[in-house]
């Protein structure tokens, strides 16, 4: 698809279209048969902690938009995959330097060329997060819709790391959990009956 294409596609939400970008979600699955996964939030809490060695340690390791990472010691060093929701700066991409870059975000008007082009760009079907949104009644966050991809994945492990569902806020902001569009409460309770039911999931 060239540039001309992709914003034609973009302004009328052609998902058929937009899905021709990149890898399928079959392949996002692929990808994680058998893998020890780190997704790593944005949490303040995380910054106070010493797992990078741990992080770095899993198979695969999946930041989340700009990933922040205030340290080795508390955030590791490796980005395998960065799934994000926003225009990340190409700066940043360049510095995290990861495989895969995954949109997660149903927005596609946010979705720049300068991403939907790059080598391992992947695009969540709008449809997942449309599902989740009807089952938490508010917009999922990017860390939701990694760990629902995550939960459809025959993975080995899956430890996240940086997720208090806003208790310390975010790394990447001074927001409070009424300034944002994402109900954090259900999204714990969510993620509390996963790890109680999917023995694969656990938070570091």
């Amino acid at each position: 698809m060239n540039r001309i294409g992709f914003e034609i596609a973009k302004r009328r939400a052609d998902e058929t279209r937009l899905a021709r970008l990149g890898l399928p979600e079959a392949g996002l699955l692929s990808r994680l048969e058998g893998r020890r996964v780190a997704l790593i939030g944005n949490a303040r809490s995380l910054s106070q902690k010493a797992l990078g060695a741990e992080i770095d340690a899993a198979d695969l390791v999946i930041r989340l938009n700009a990933a922040p990472m205030p340290s080795a010691a508390s955030h590791g060093s490796r980005t395998d995959w960065l799934a994000m929701s926003i225009p990340v700066p190409a700066q940043v991409i360049a510095a995290r330097a990861p495989e895969l870059l995954l949109w997660m975000t149903p927005k596609r008007k946010r979705l720049p060329w300068r991403i939907a082009r790059l080598p391992g760009f992947a695009l969540l079907p709008a449809a997942r997060a449309a599902a989740l949104r009807e089952q938490l009644s508010a917009r999922p966050t990017t860390g939701m819709l990694a760990i629902d991809l995550l939960a459809r994945a025959d993975l080995t492990s899956a430890r996240l790391y940086g997720f208090d569902f806003f208790a310390s806020k975010s790394l990447s902001g001074g927001r409070g959990a009424a300034d944002v569009p994402h109900d954090f409460r259900a999204e714990r309770d969510r993620v509390a009956a996963l790890m109680a039911a999917d023995p694969r999931f656990s938070l570091g």
